[in-house]
């Protein structure tokens, strides 16, 4: 840095930084300064994913979903290791440097997938990844119809009726009907006013 008044690298994201948080104080104060401060009783009240809250808030719920989140996360941070492990191992001048490189390299990363296998394997076997599946079963209601009655009117072949006929004969019969009607007047007239 031969100029003086030339800014370092901190410098720069110190600028930045304070850029931003002038920034962030700047809407909080416009906002404090600008909104409405009117409360209504729907304003004051609790907001809860766009429902009214009823009941009490001591409910149990299951937290399975946060373990398979979180589980998943896991596995997420573990893909981010295995990047710059991998962009680090395929460098041919650590390996050309040590033979020994490539091999250090190599059993230090089957022991962090270990580490994390071992920990799906006991989050499996603790059965932490299975989901809540409801029992499905038939209503039994009891009836004092016997089965043998169901089982009869089962088996029973029944006979079907054409509808396009039926339908033919009805559209046939409207017709008559409607030739012998004379047609319908308005239900109502309009009347307009004359300007004057």
């Amino acid at each position: 840095m031969d100029d003086p008044a030339q800014l370092s690298e901190y410098g720069k994201i110190l600028i930045i930084l304070l850029i931003g948080a002038l920034l962030v104080c700047a809407t909080i104060f416009l906002a404090r300064l600008i909104s409405p401060k009117k409360n209504n009783p729907i304003k004051s009240g609790t907001y809860e994913c766009g429902e009214d809250p009823i009941g009490s808030s001591w409910v149990q719920f299951n937290s399975r979903f946060y373990v398979i989140a979180l589980v998943f996360l896991l596995f997420d941070v573990e893909l981010i290791f295995i990047f710059p492990w991998a962009t680090v191992f395929g460098q041919s001048e650590y390996i050309a440097a040590d033979g020994r490189w490539g091999w250090f390299t190599m059993i230090e990363m089957a022991m962090f997938i270990g580490i994390l296998i071992l920990g799906l394997v006991f989050v499996w076997k603790k059965g932490d990844l299975e989901w809540v599946k409801p029992n499905v079963s038939l209503p039994k209601v009891p009836v004092p119809i016997p089965d043998s009655a169901y089982a009869s009117l089962n088996s029973k072949t029944y006979q079907v009726r054409d509808y396009a006929l039926v339908v033919d004969e009805t559209v046939a019969h409207k017709t008559t009907v409607d030739e012998q009607v004379s047609t319908p007047k308005p239900a109502f007239k309009p009347r307009f006013k004359k300007p004057e």
